[in-house]
């Protein structure tokens, strides 16, 4: 059995109580872009029930995983704090841009892929701006120097000594 961790003797910082509304806000473009994507795929026909289910489902654990994790952030957690980090501001975040930064580096230009996107193509891009914006503004404001201190208030539980 663990012991509970000690409280934090300080307030939480207002910028951890930013950065898990901004991971809110990122949850939340991300389920625009997935309602986006299935029904241009729907429209168009180039996705299979099953491919769609499949990222839907892929995409549904990611989302509630993330908001159940940037809740453990807002309450102490430093292991939530750096799943986050890691999984969804370096990695998520790569996985949300390759594709454009692909485009760029095979010779594509920002001014002809803006010149053939259609309304929905430039809703989709602004949702992933604020999307990207979210993830990357709360990593930052959950490694400031408030933060920093907030979090390493909160002691590692210690190891109940069995007899």
């Amino acid at each position: 059995m663990y012991a509970t961790a000690t409280p934090a003797a300080t307030a939480t910082p207002s910028a951890v109580h930013t950065a898990h509304a901004l991971w809110l806000t990122a949850v939340a473009a991300g389920a625009f872009e997935t309602a986006l994507a299935v029904g241009r795929m729907t429209a168009d026909g180039t996705g299979s029930a099953a491919g769609i289910g499949v990222g839907l489902a892929v995409r549904l654990t990611v989302f509630t995983a993330a908001v159940l994790i940037a809740r453990r952030m807002r309450t102490g957690a430093r292991w939530a704090r750096i799943t986050l980090a890691v999984g969804l501001g370096v990695l998520g975040t790569a996985s949300m841009v390759a594709q454009p930064l692909g485009h760029l580096l095979d010779g594509g230009s920002v001014a002809a892929a803006l010149d053939g996107a259609d309304a929905l193509d430039l809703v989709f891009g602004a949702s992933r701006a604020v999307h990207v914006a979210a993830v990357l503004t709360a990593v930052y404001l959950m490694f400031r120097p408030a933060s920093n201190a907030w979090f390493r208030s909160f002691r590692k539980p210690a190891r109940a000594v069995r007899p």
